[in-house]
């Protein structure tokens, strides 16, 4: 299906191209109806080791709503419960995948952080391209139901992530919690939290959880 490119020209970035060459790159993945200012903003309270990469997802909301959406939502959720690979997800994931190529530099240690659908951005992106990411944190996201052809390549890995959502979440529809919570032990090495009284957001309890998963993933490079 037809995906616009990412537009490299207005990603945020933490450090100059010289001063990042020799980090792991995080790229930050807002969610529906944000930019890349959103989560740009948390960069400051993550471990400093890392650079930071905050990219803009390339769908333009329908007026007036503001923001970006990495696919259409209309009916993908219908198209996700009844078990099918949501090909938009995956054409935003191979978008990505793409600005990532030109981005980075082969060699480079690259972790994913994304928020709601950037998060499944995010885990969607690990099954396209498994060999290519250390880690993933996924904030109020899910994984899309469907198989891709690196599952069991992503499987045998073990590729560190962290899941993080909001026990009162009221966006995510809870048959699709319940195929991450099924989907992700078996294909990752999973850590995480429910946060009891967080809806769809990130709280501070939240933030400190996602600081230690990075510091950890920074002490094992």
């Amino acid at each position: 299906m037809d995906q616009p490119p990412i537009d490299a020209g207005v990603t945020l970035w933490s450090q100059t191209e010289a001063e990042r060459t020799d980090r792991p790159l995080l790229v930050l993945m807002h969610g529906y109806g944000a930019d890349e200012n959103d989560l740009f903003a948390l960069a400051p309270l993550l471990p400093d080791g890392f650079a930071y990469a905050a990219v803009r997802a390339p769908l333009t909301l329908p007026w007036p709503a503001p923001g970006f959406s990495w696919y259409p939502i209309d009916d993908v959720v219908d198209v996700q419960l009844a078990g099918r690979d949501p090909a938009r997800v995956t054409a935003a994931a191979s978008a990505f995948v793409q600005w990532l190529d030109a981005a980075a530099s082969p060699a480079q240690t690259i972790g994913m952080l994304g928020f709601s659908q950037g998060a499944s951005v995010a885990l969607q992106a690990l099954r396209l391209r498994p060999e290519r990411f250390a880690f993933a944190v996924n904030l109020s996201g899910y994984a899309a139901p469907g198989e891709l052809p690196h599952d069991a390549e992503l499987a045998a890995a073990r590729i560190p992530v962290f899941w993080g959502r909001g026990a009162r979440d009221d966006v995510i529809p809870p048959a699709l919690v319940e195929h991450t919570a099924q989907w992700l032990p078996a294909h990752s090495d999973l850590s995480g939290r429910v946060y009891p009284e967080l809806t769809h957001g990130v709280s501070e309890d939240e933030l400190a959880d996602v600081r230690a998963f990075l510091d950890k993933r920074l002490a094992a490079l």
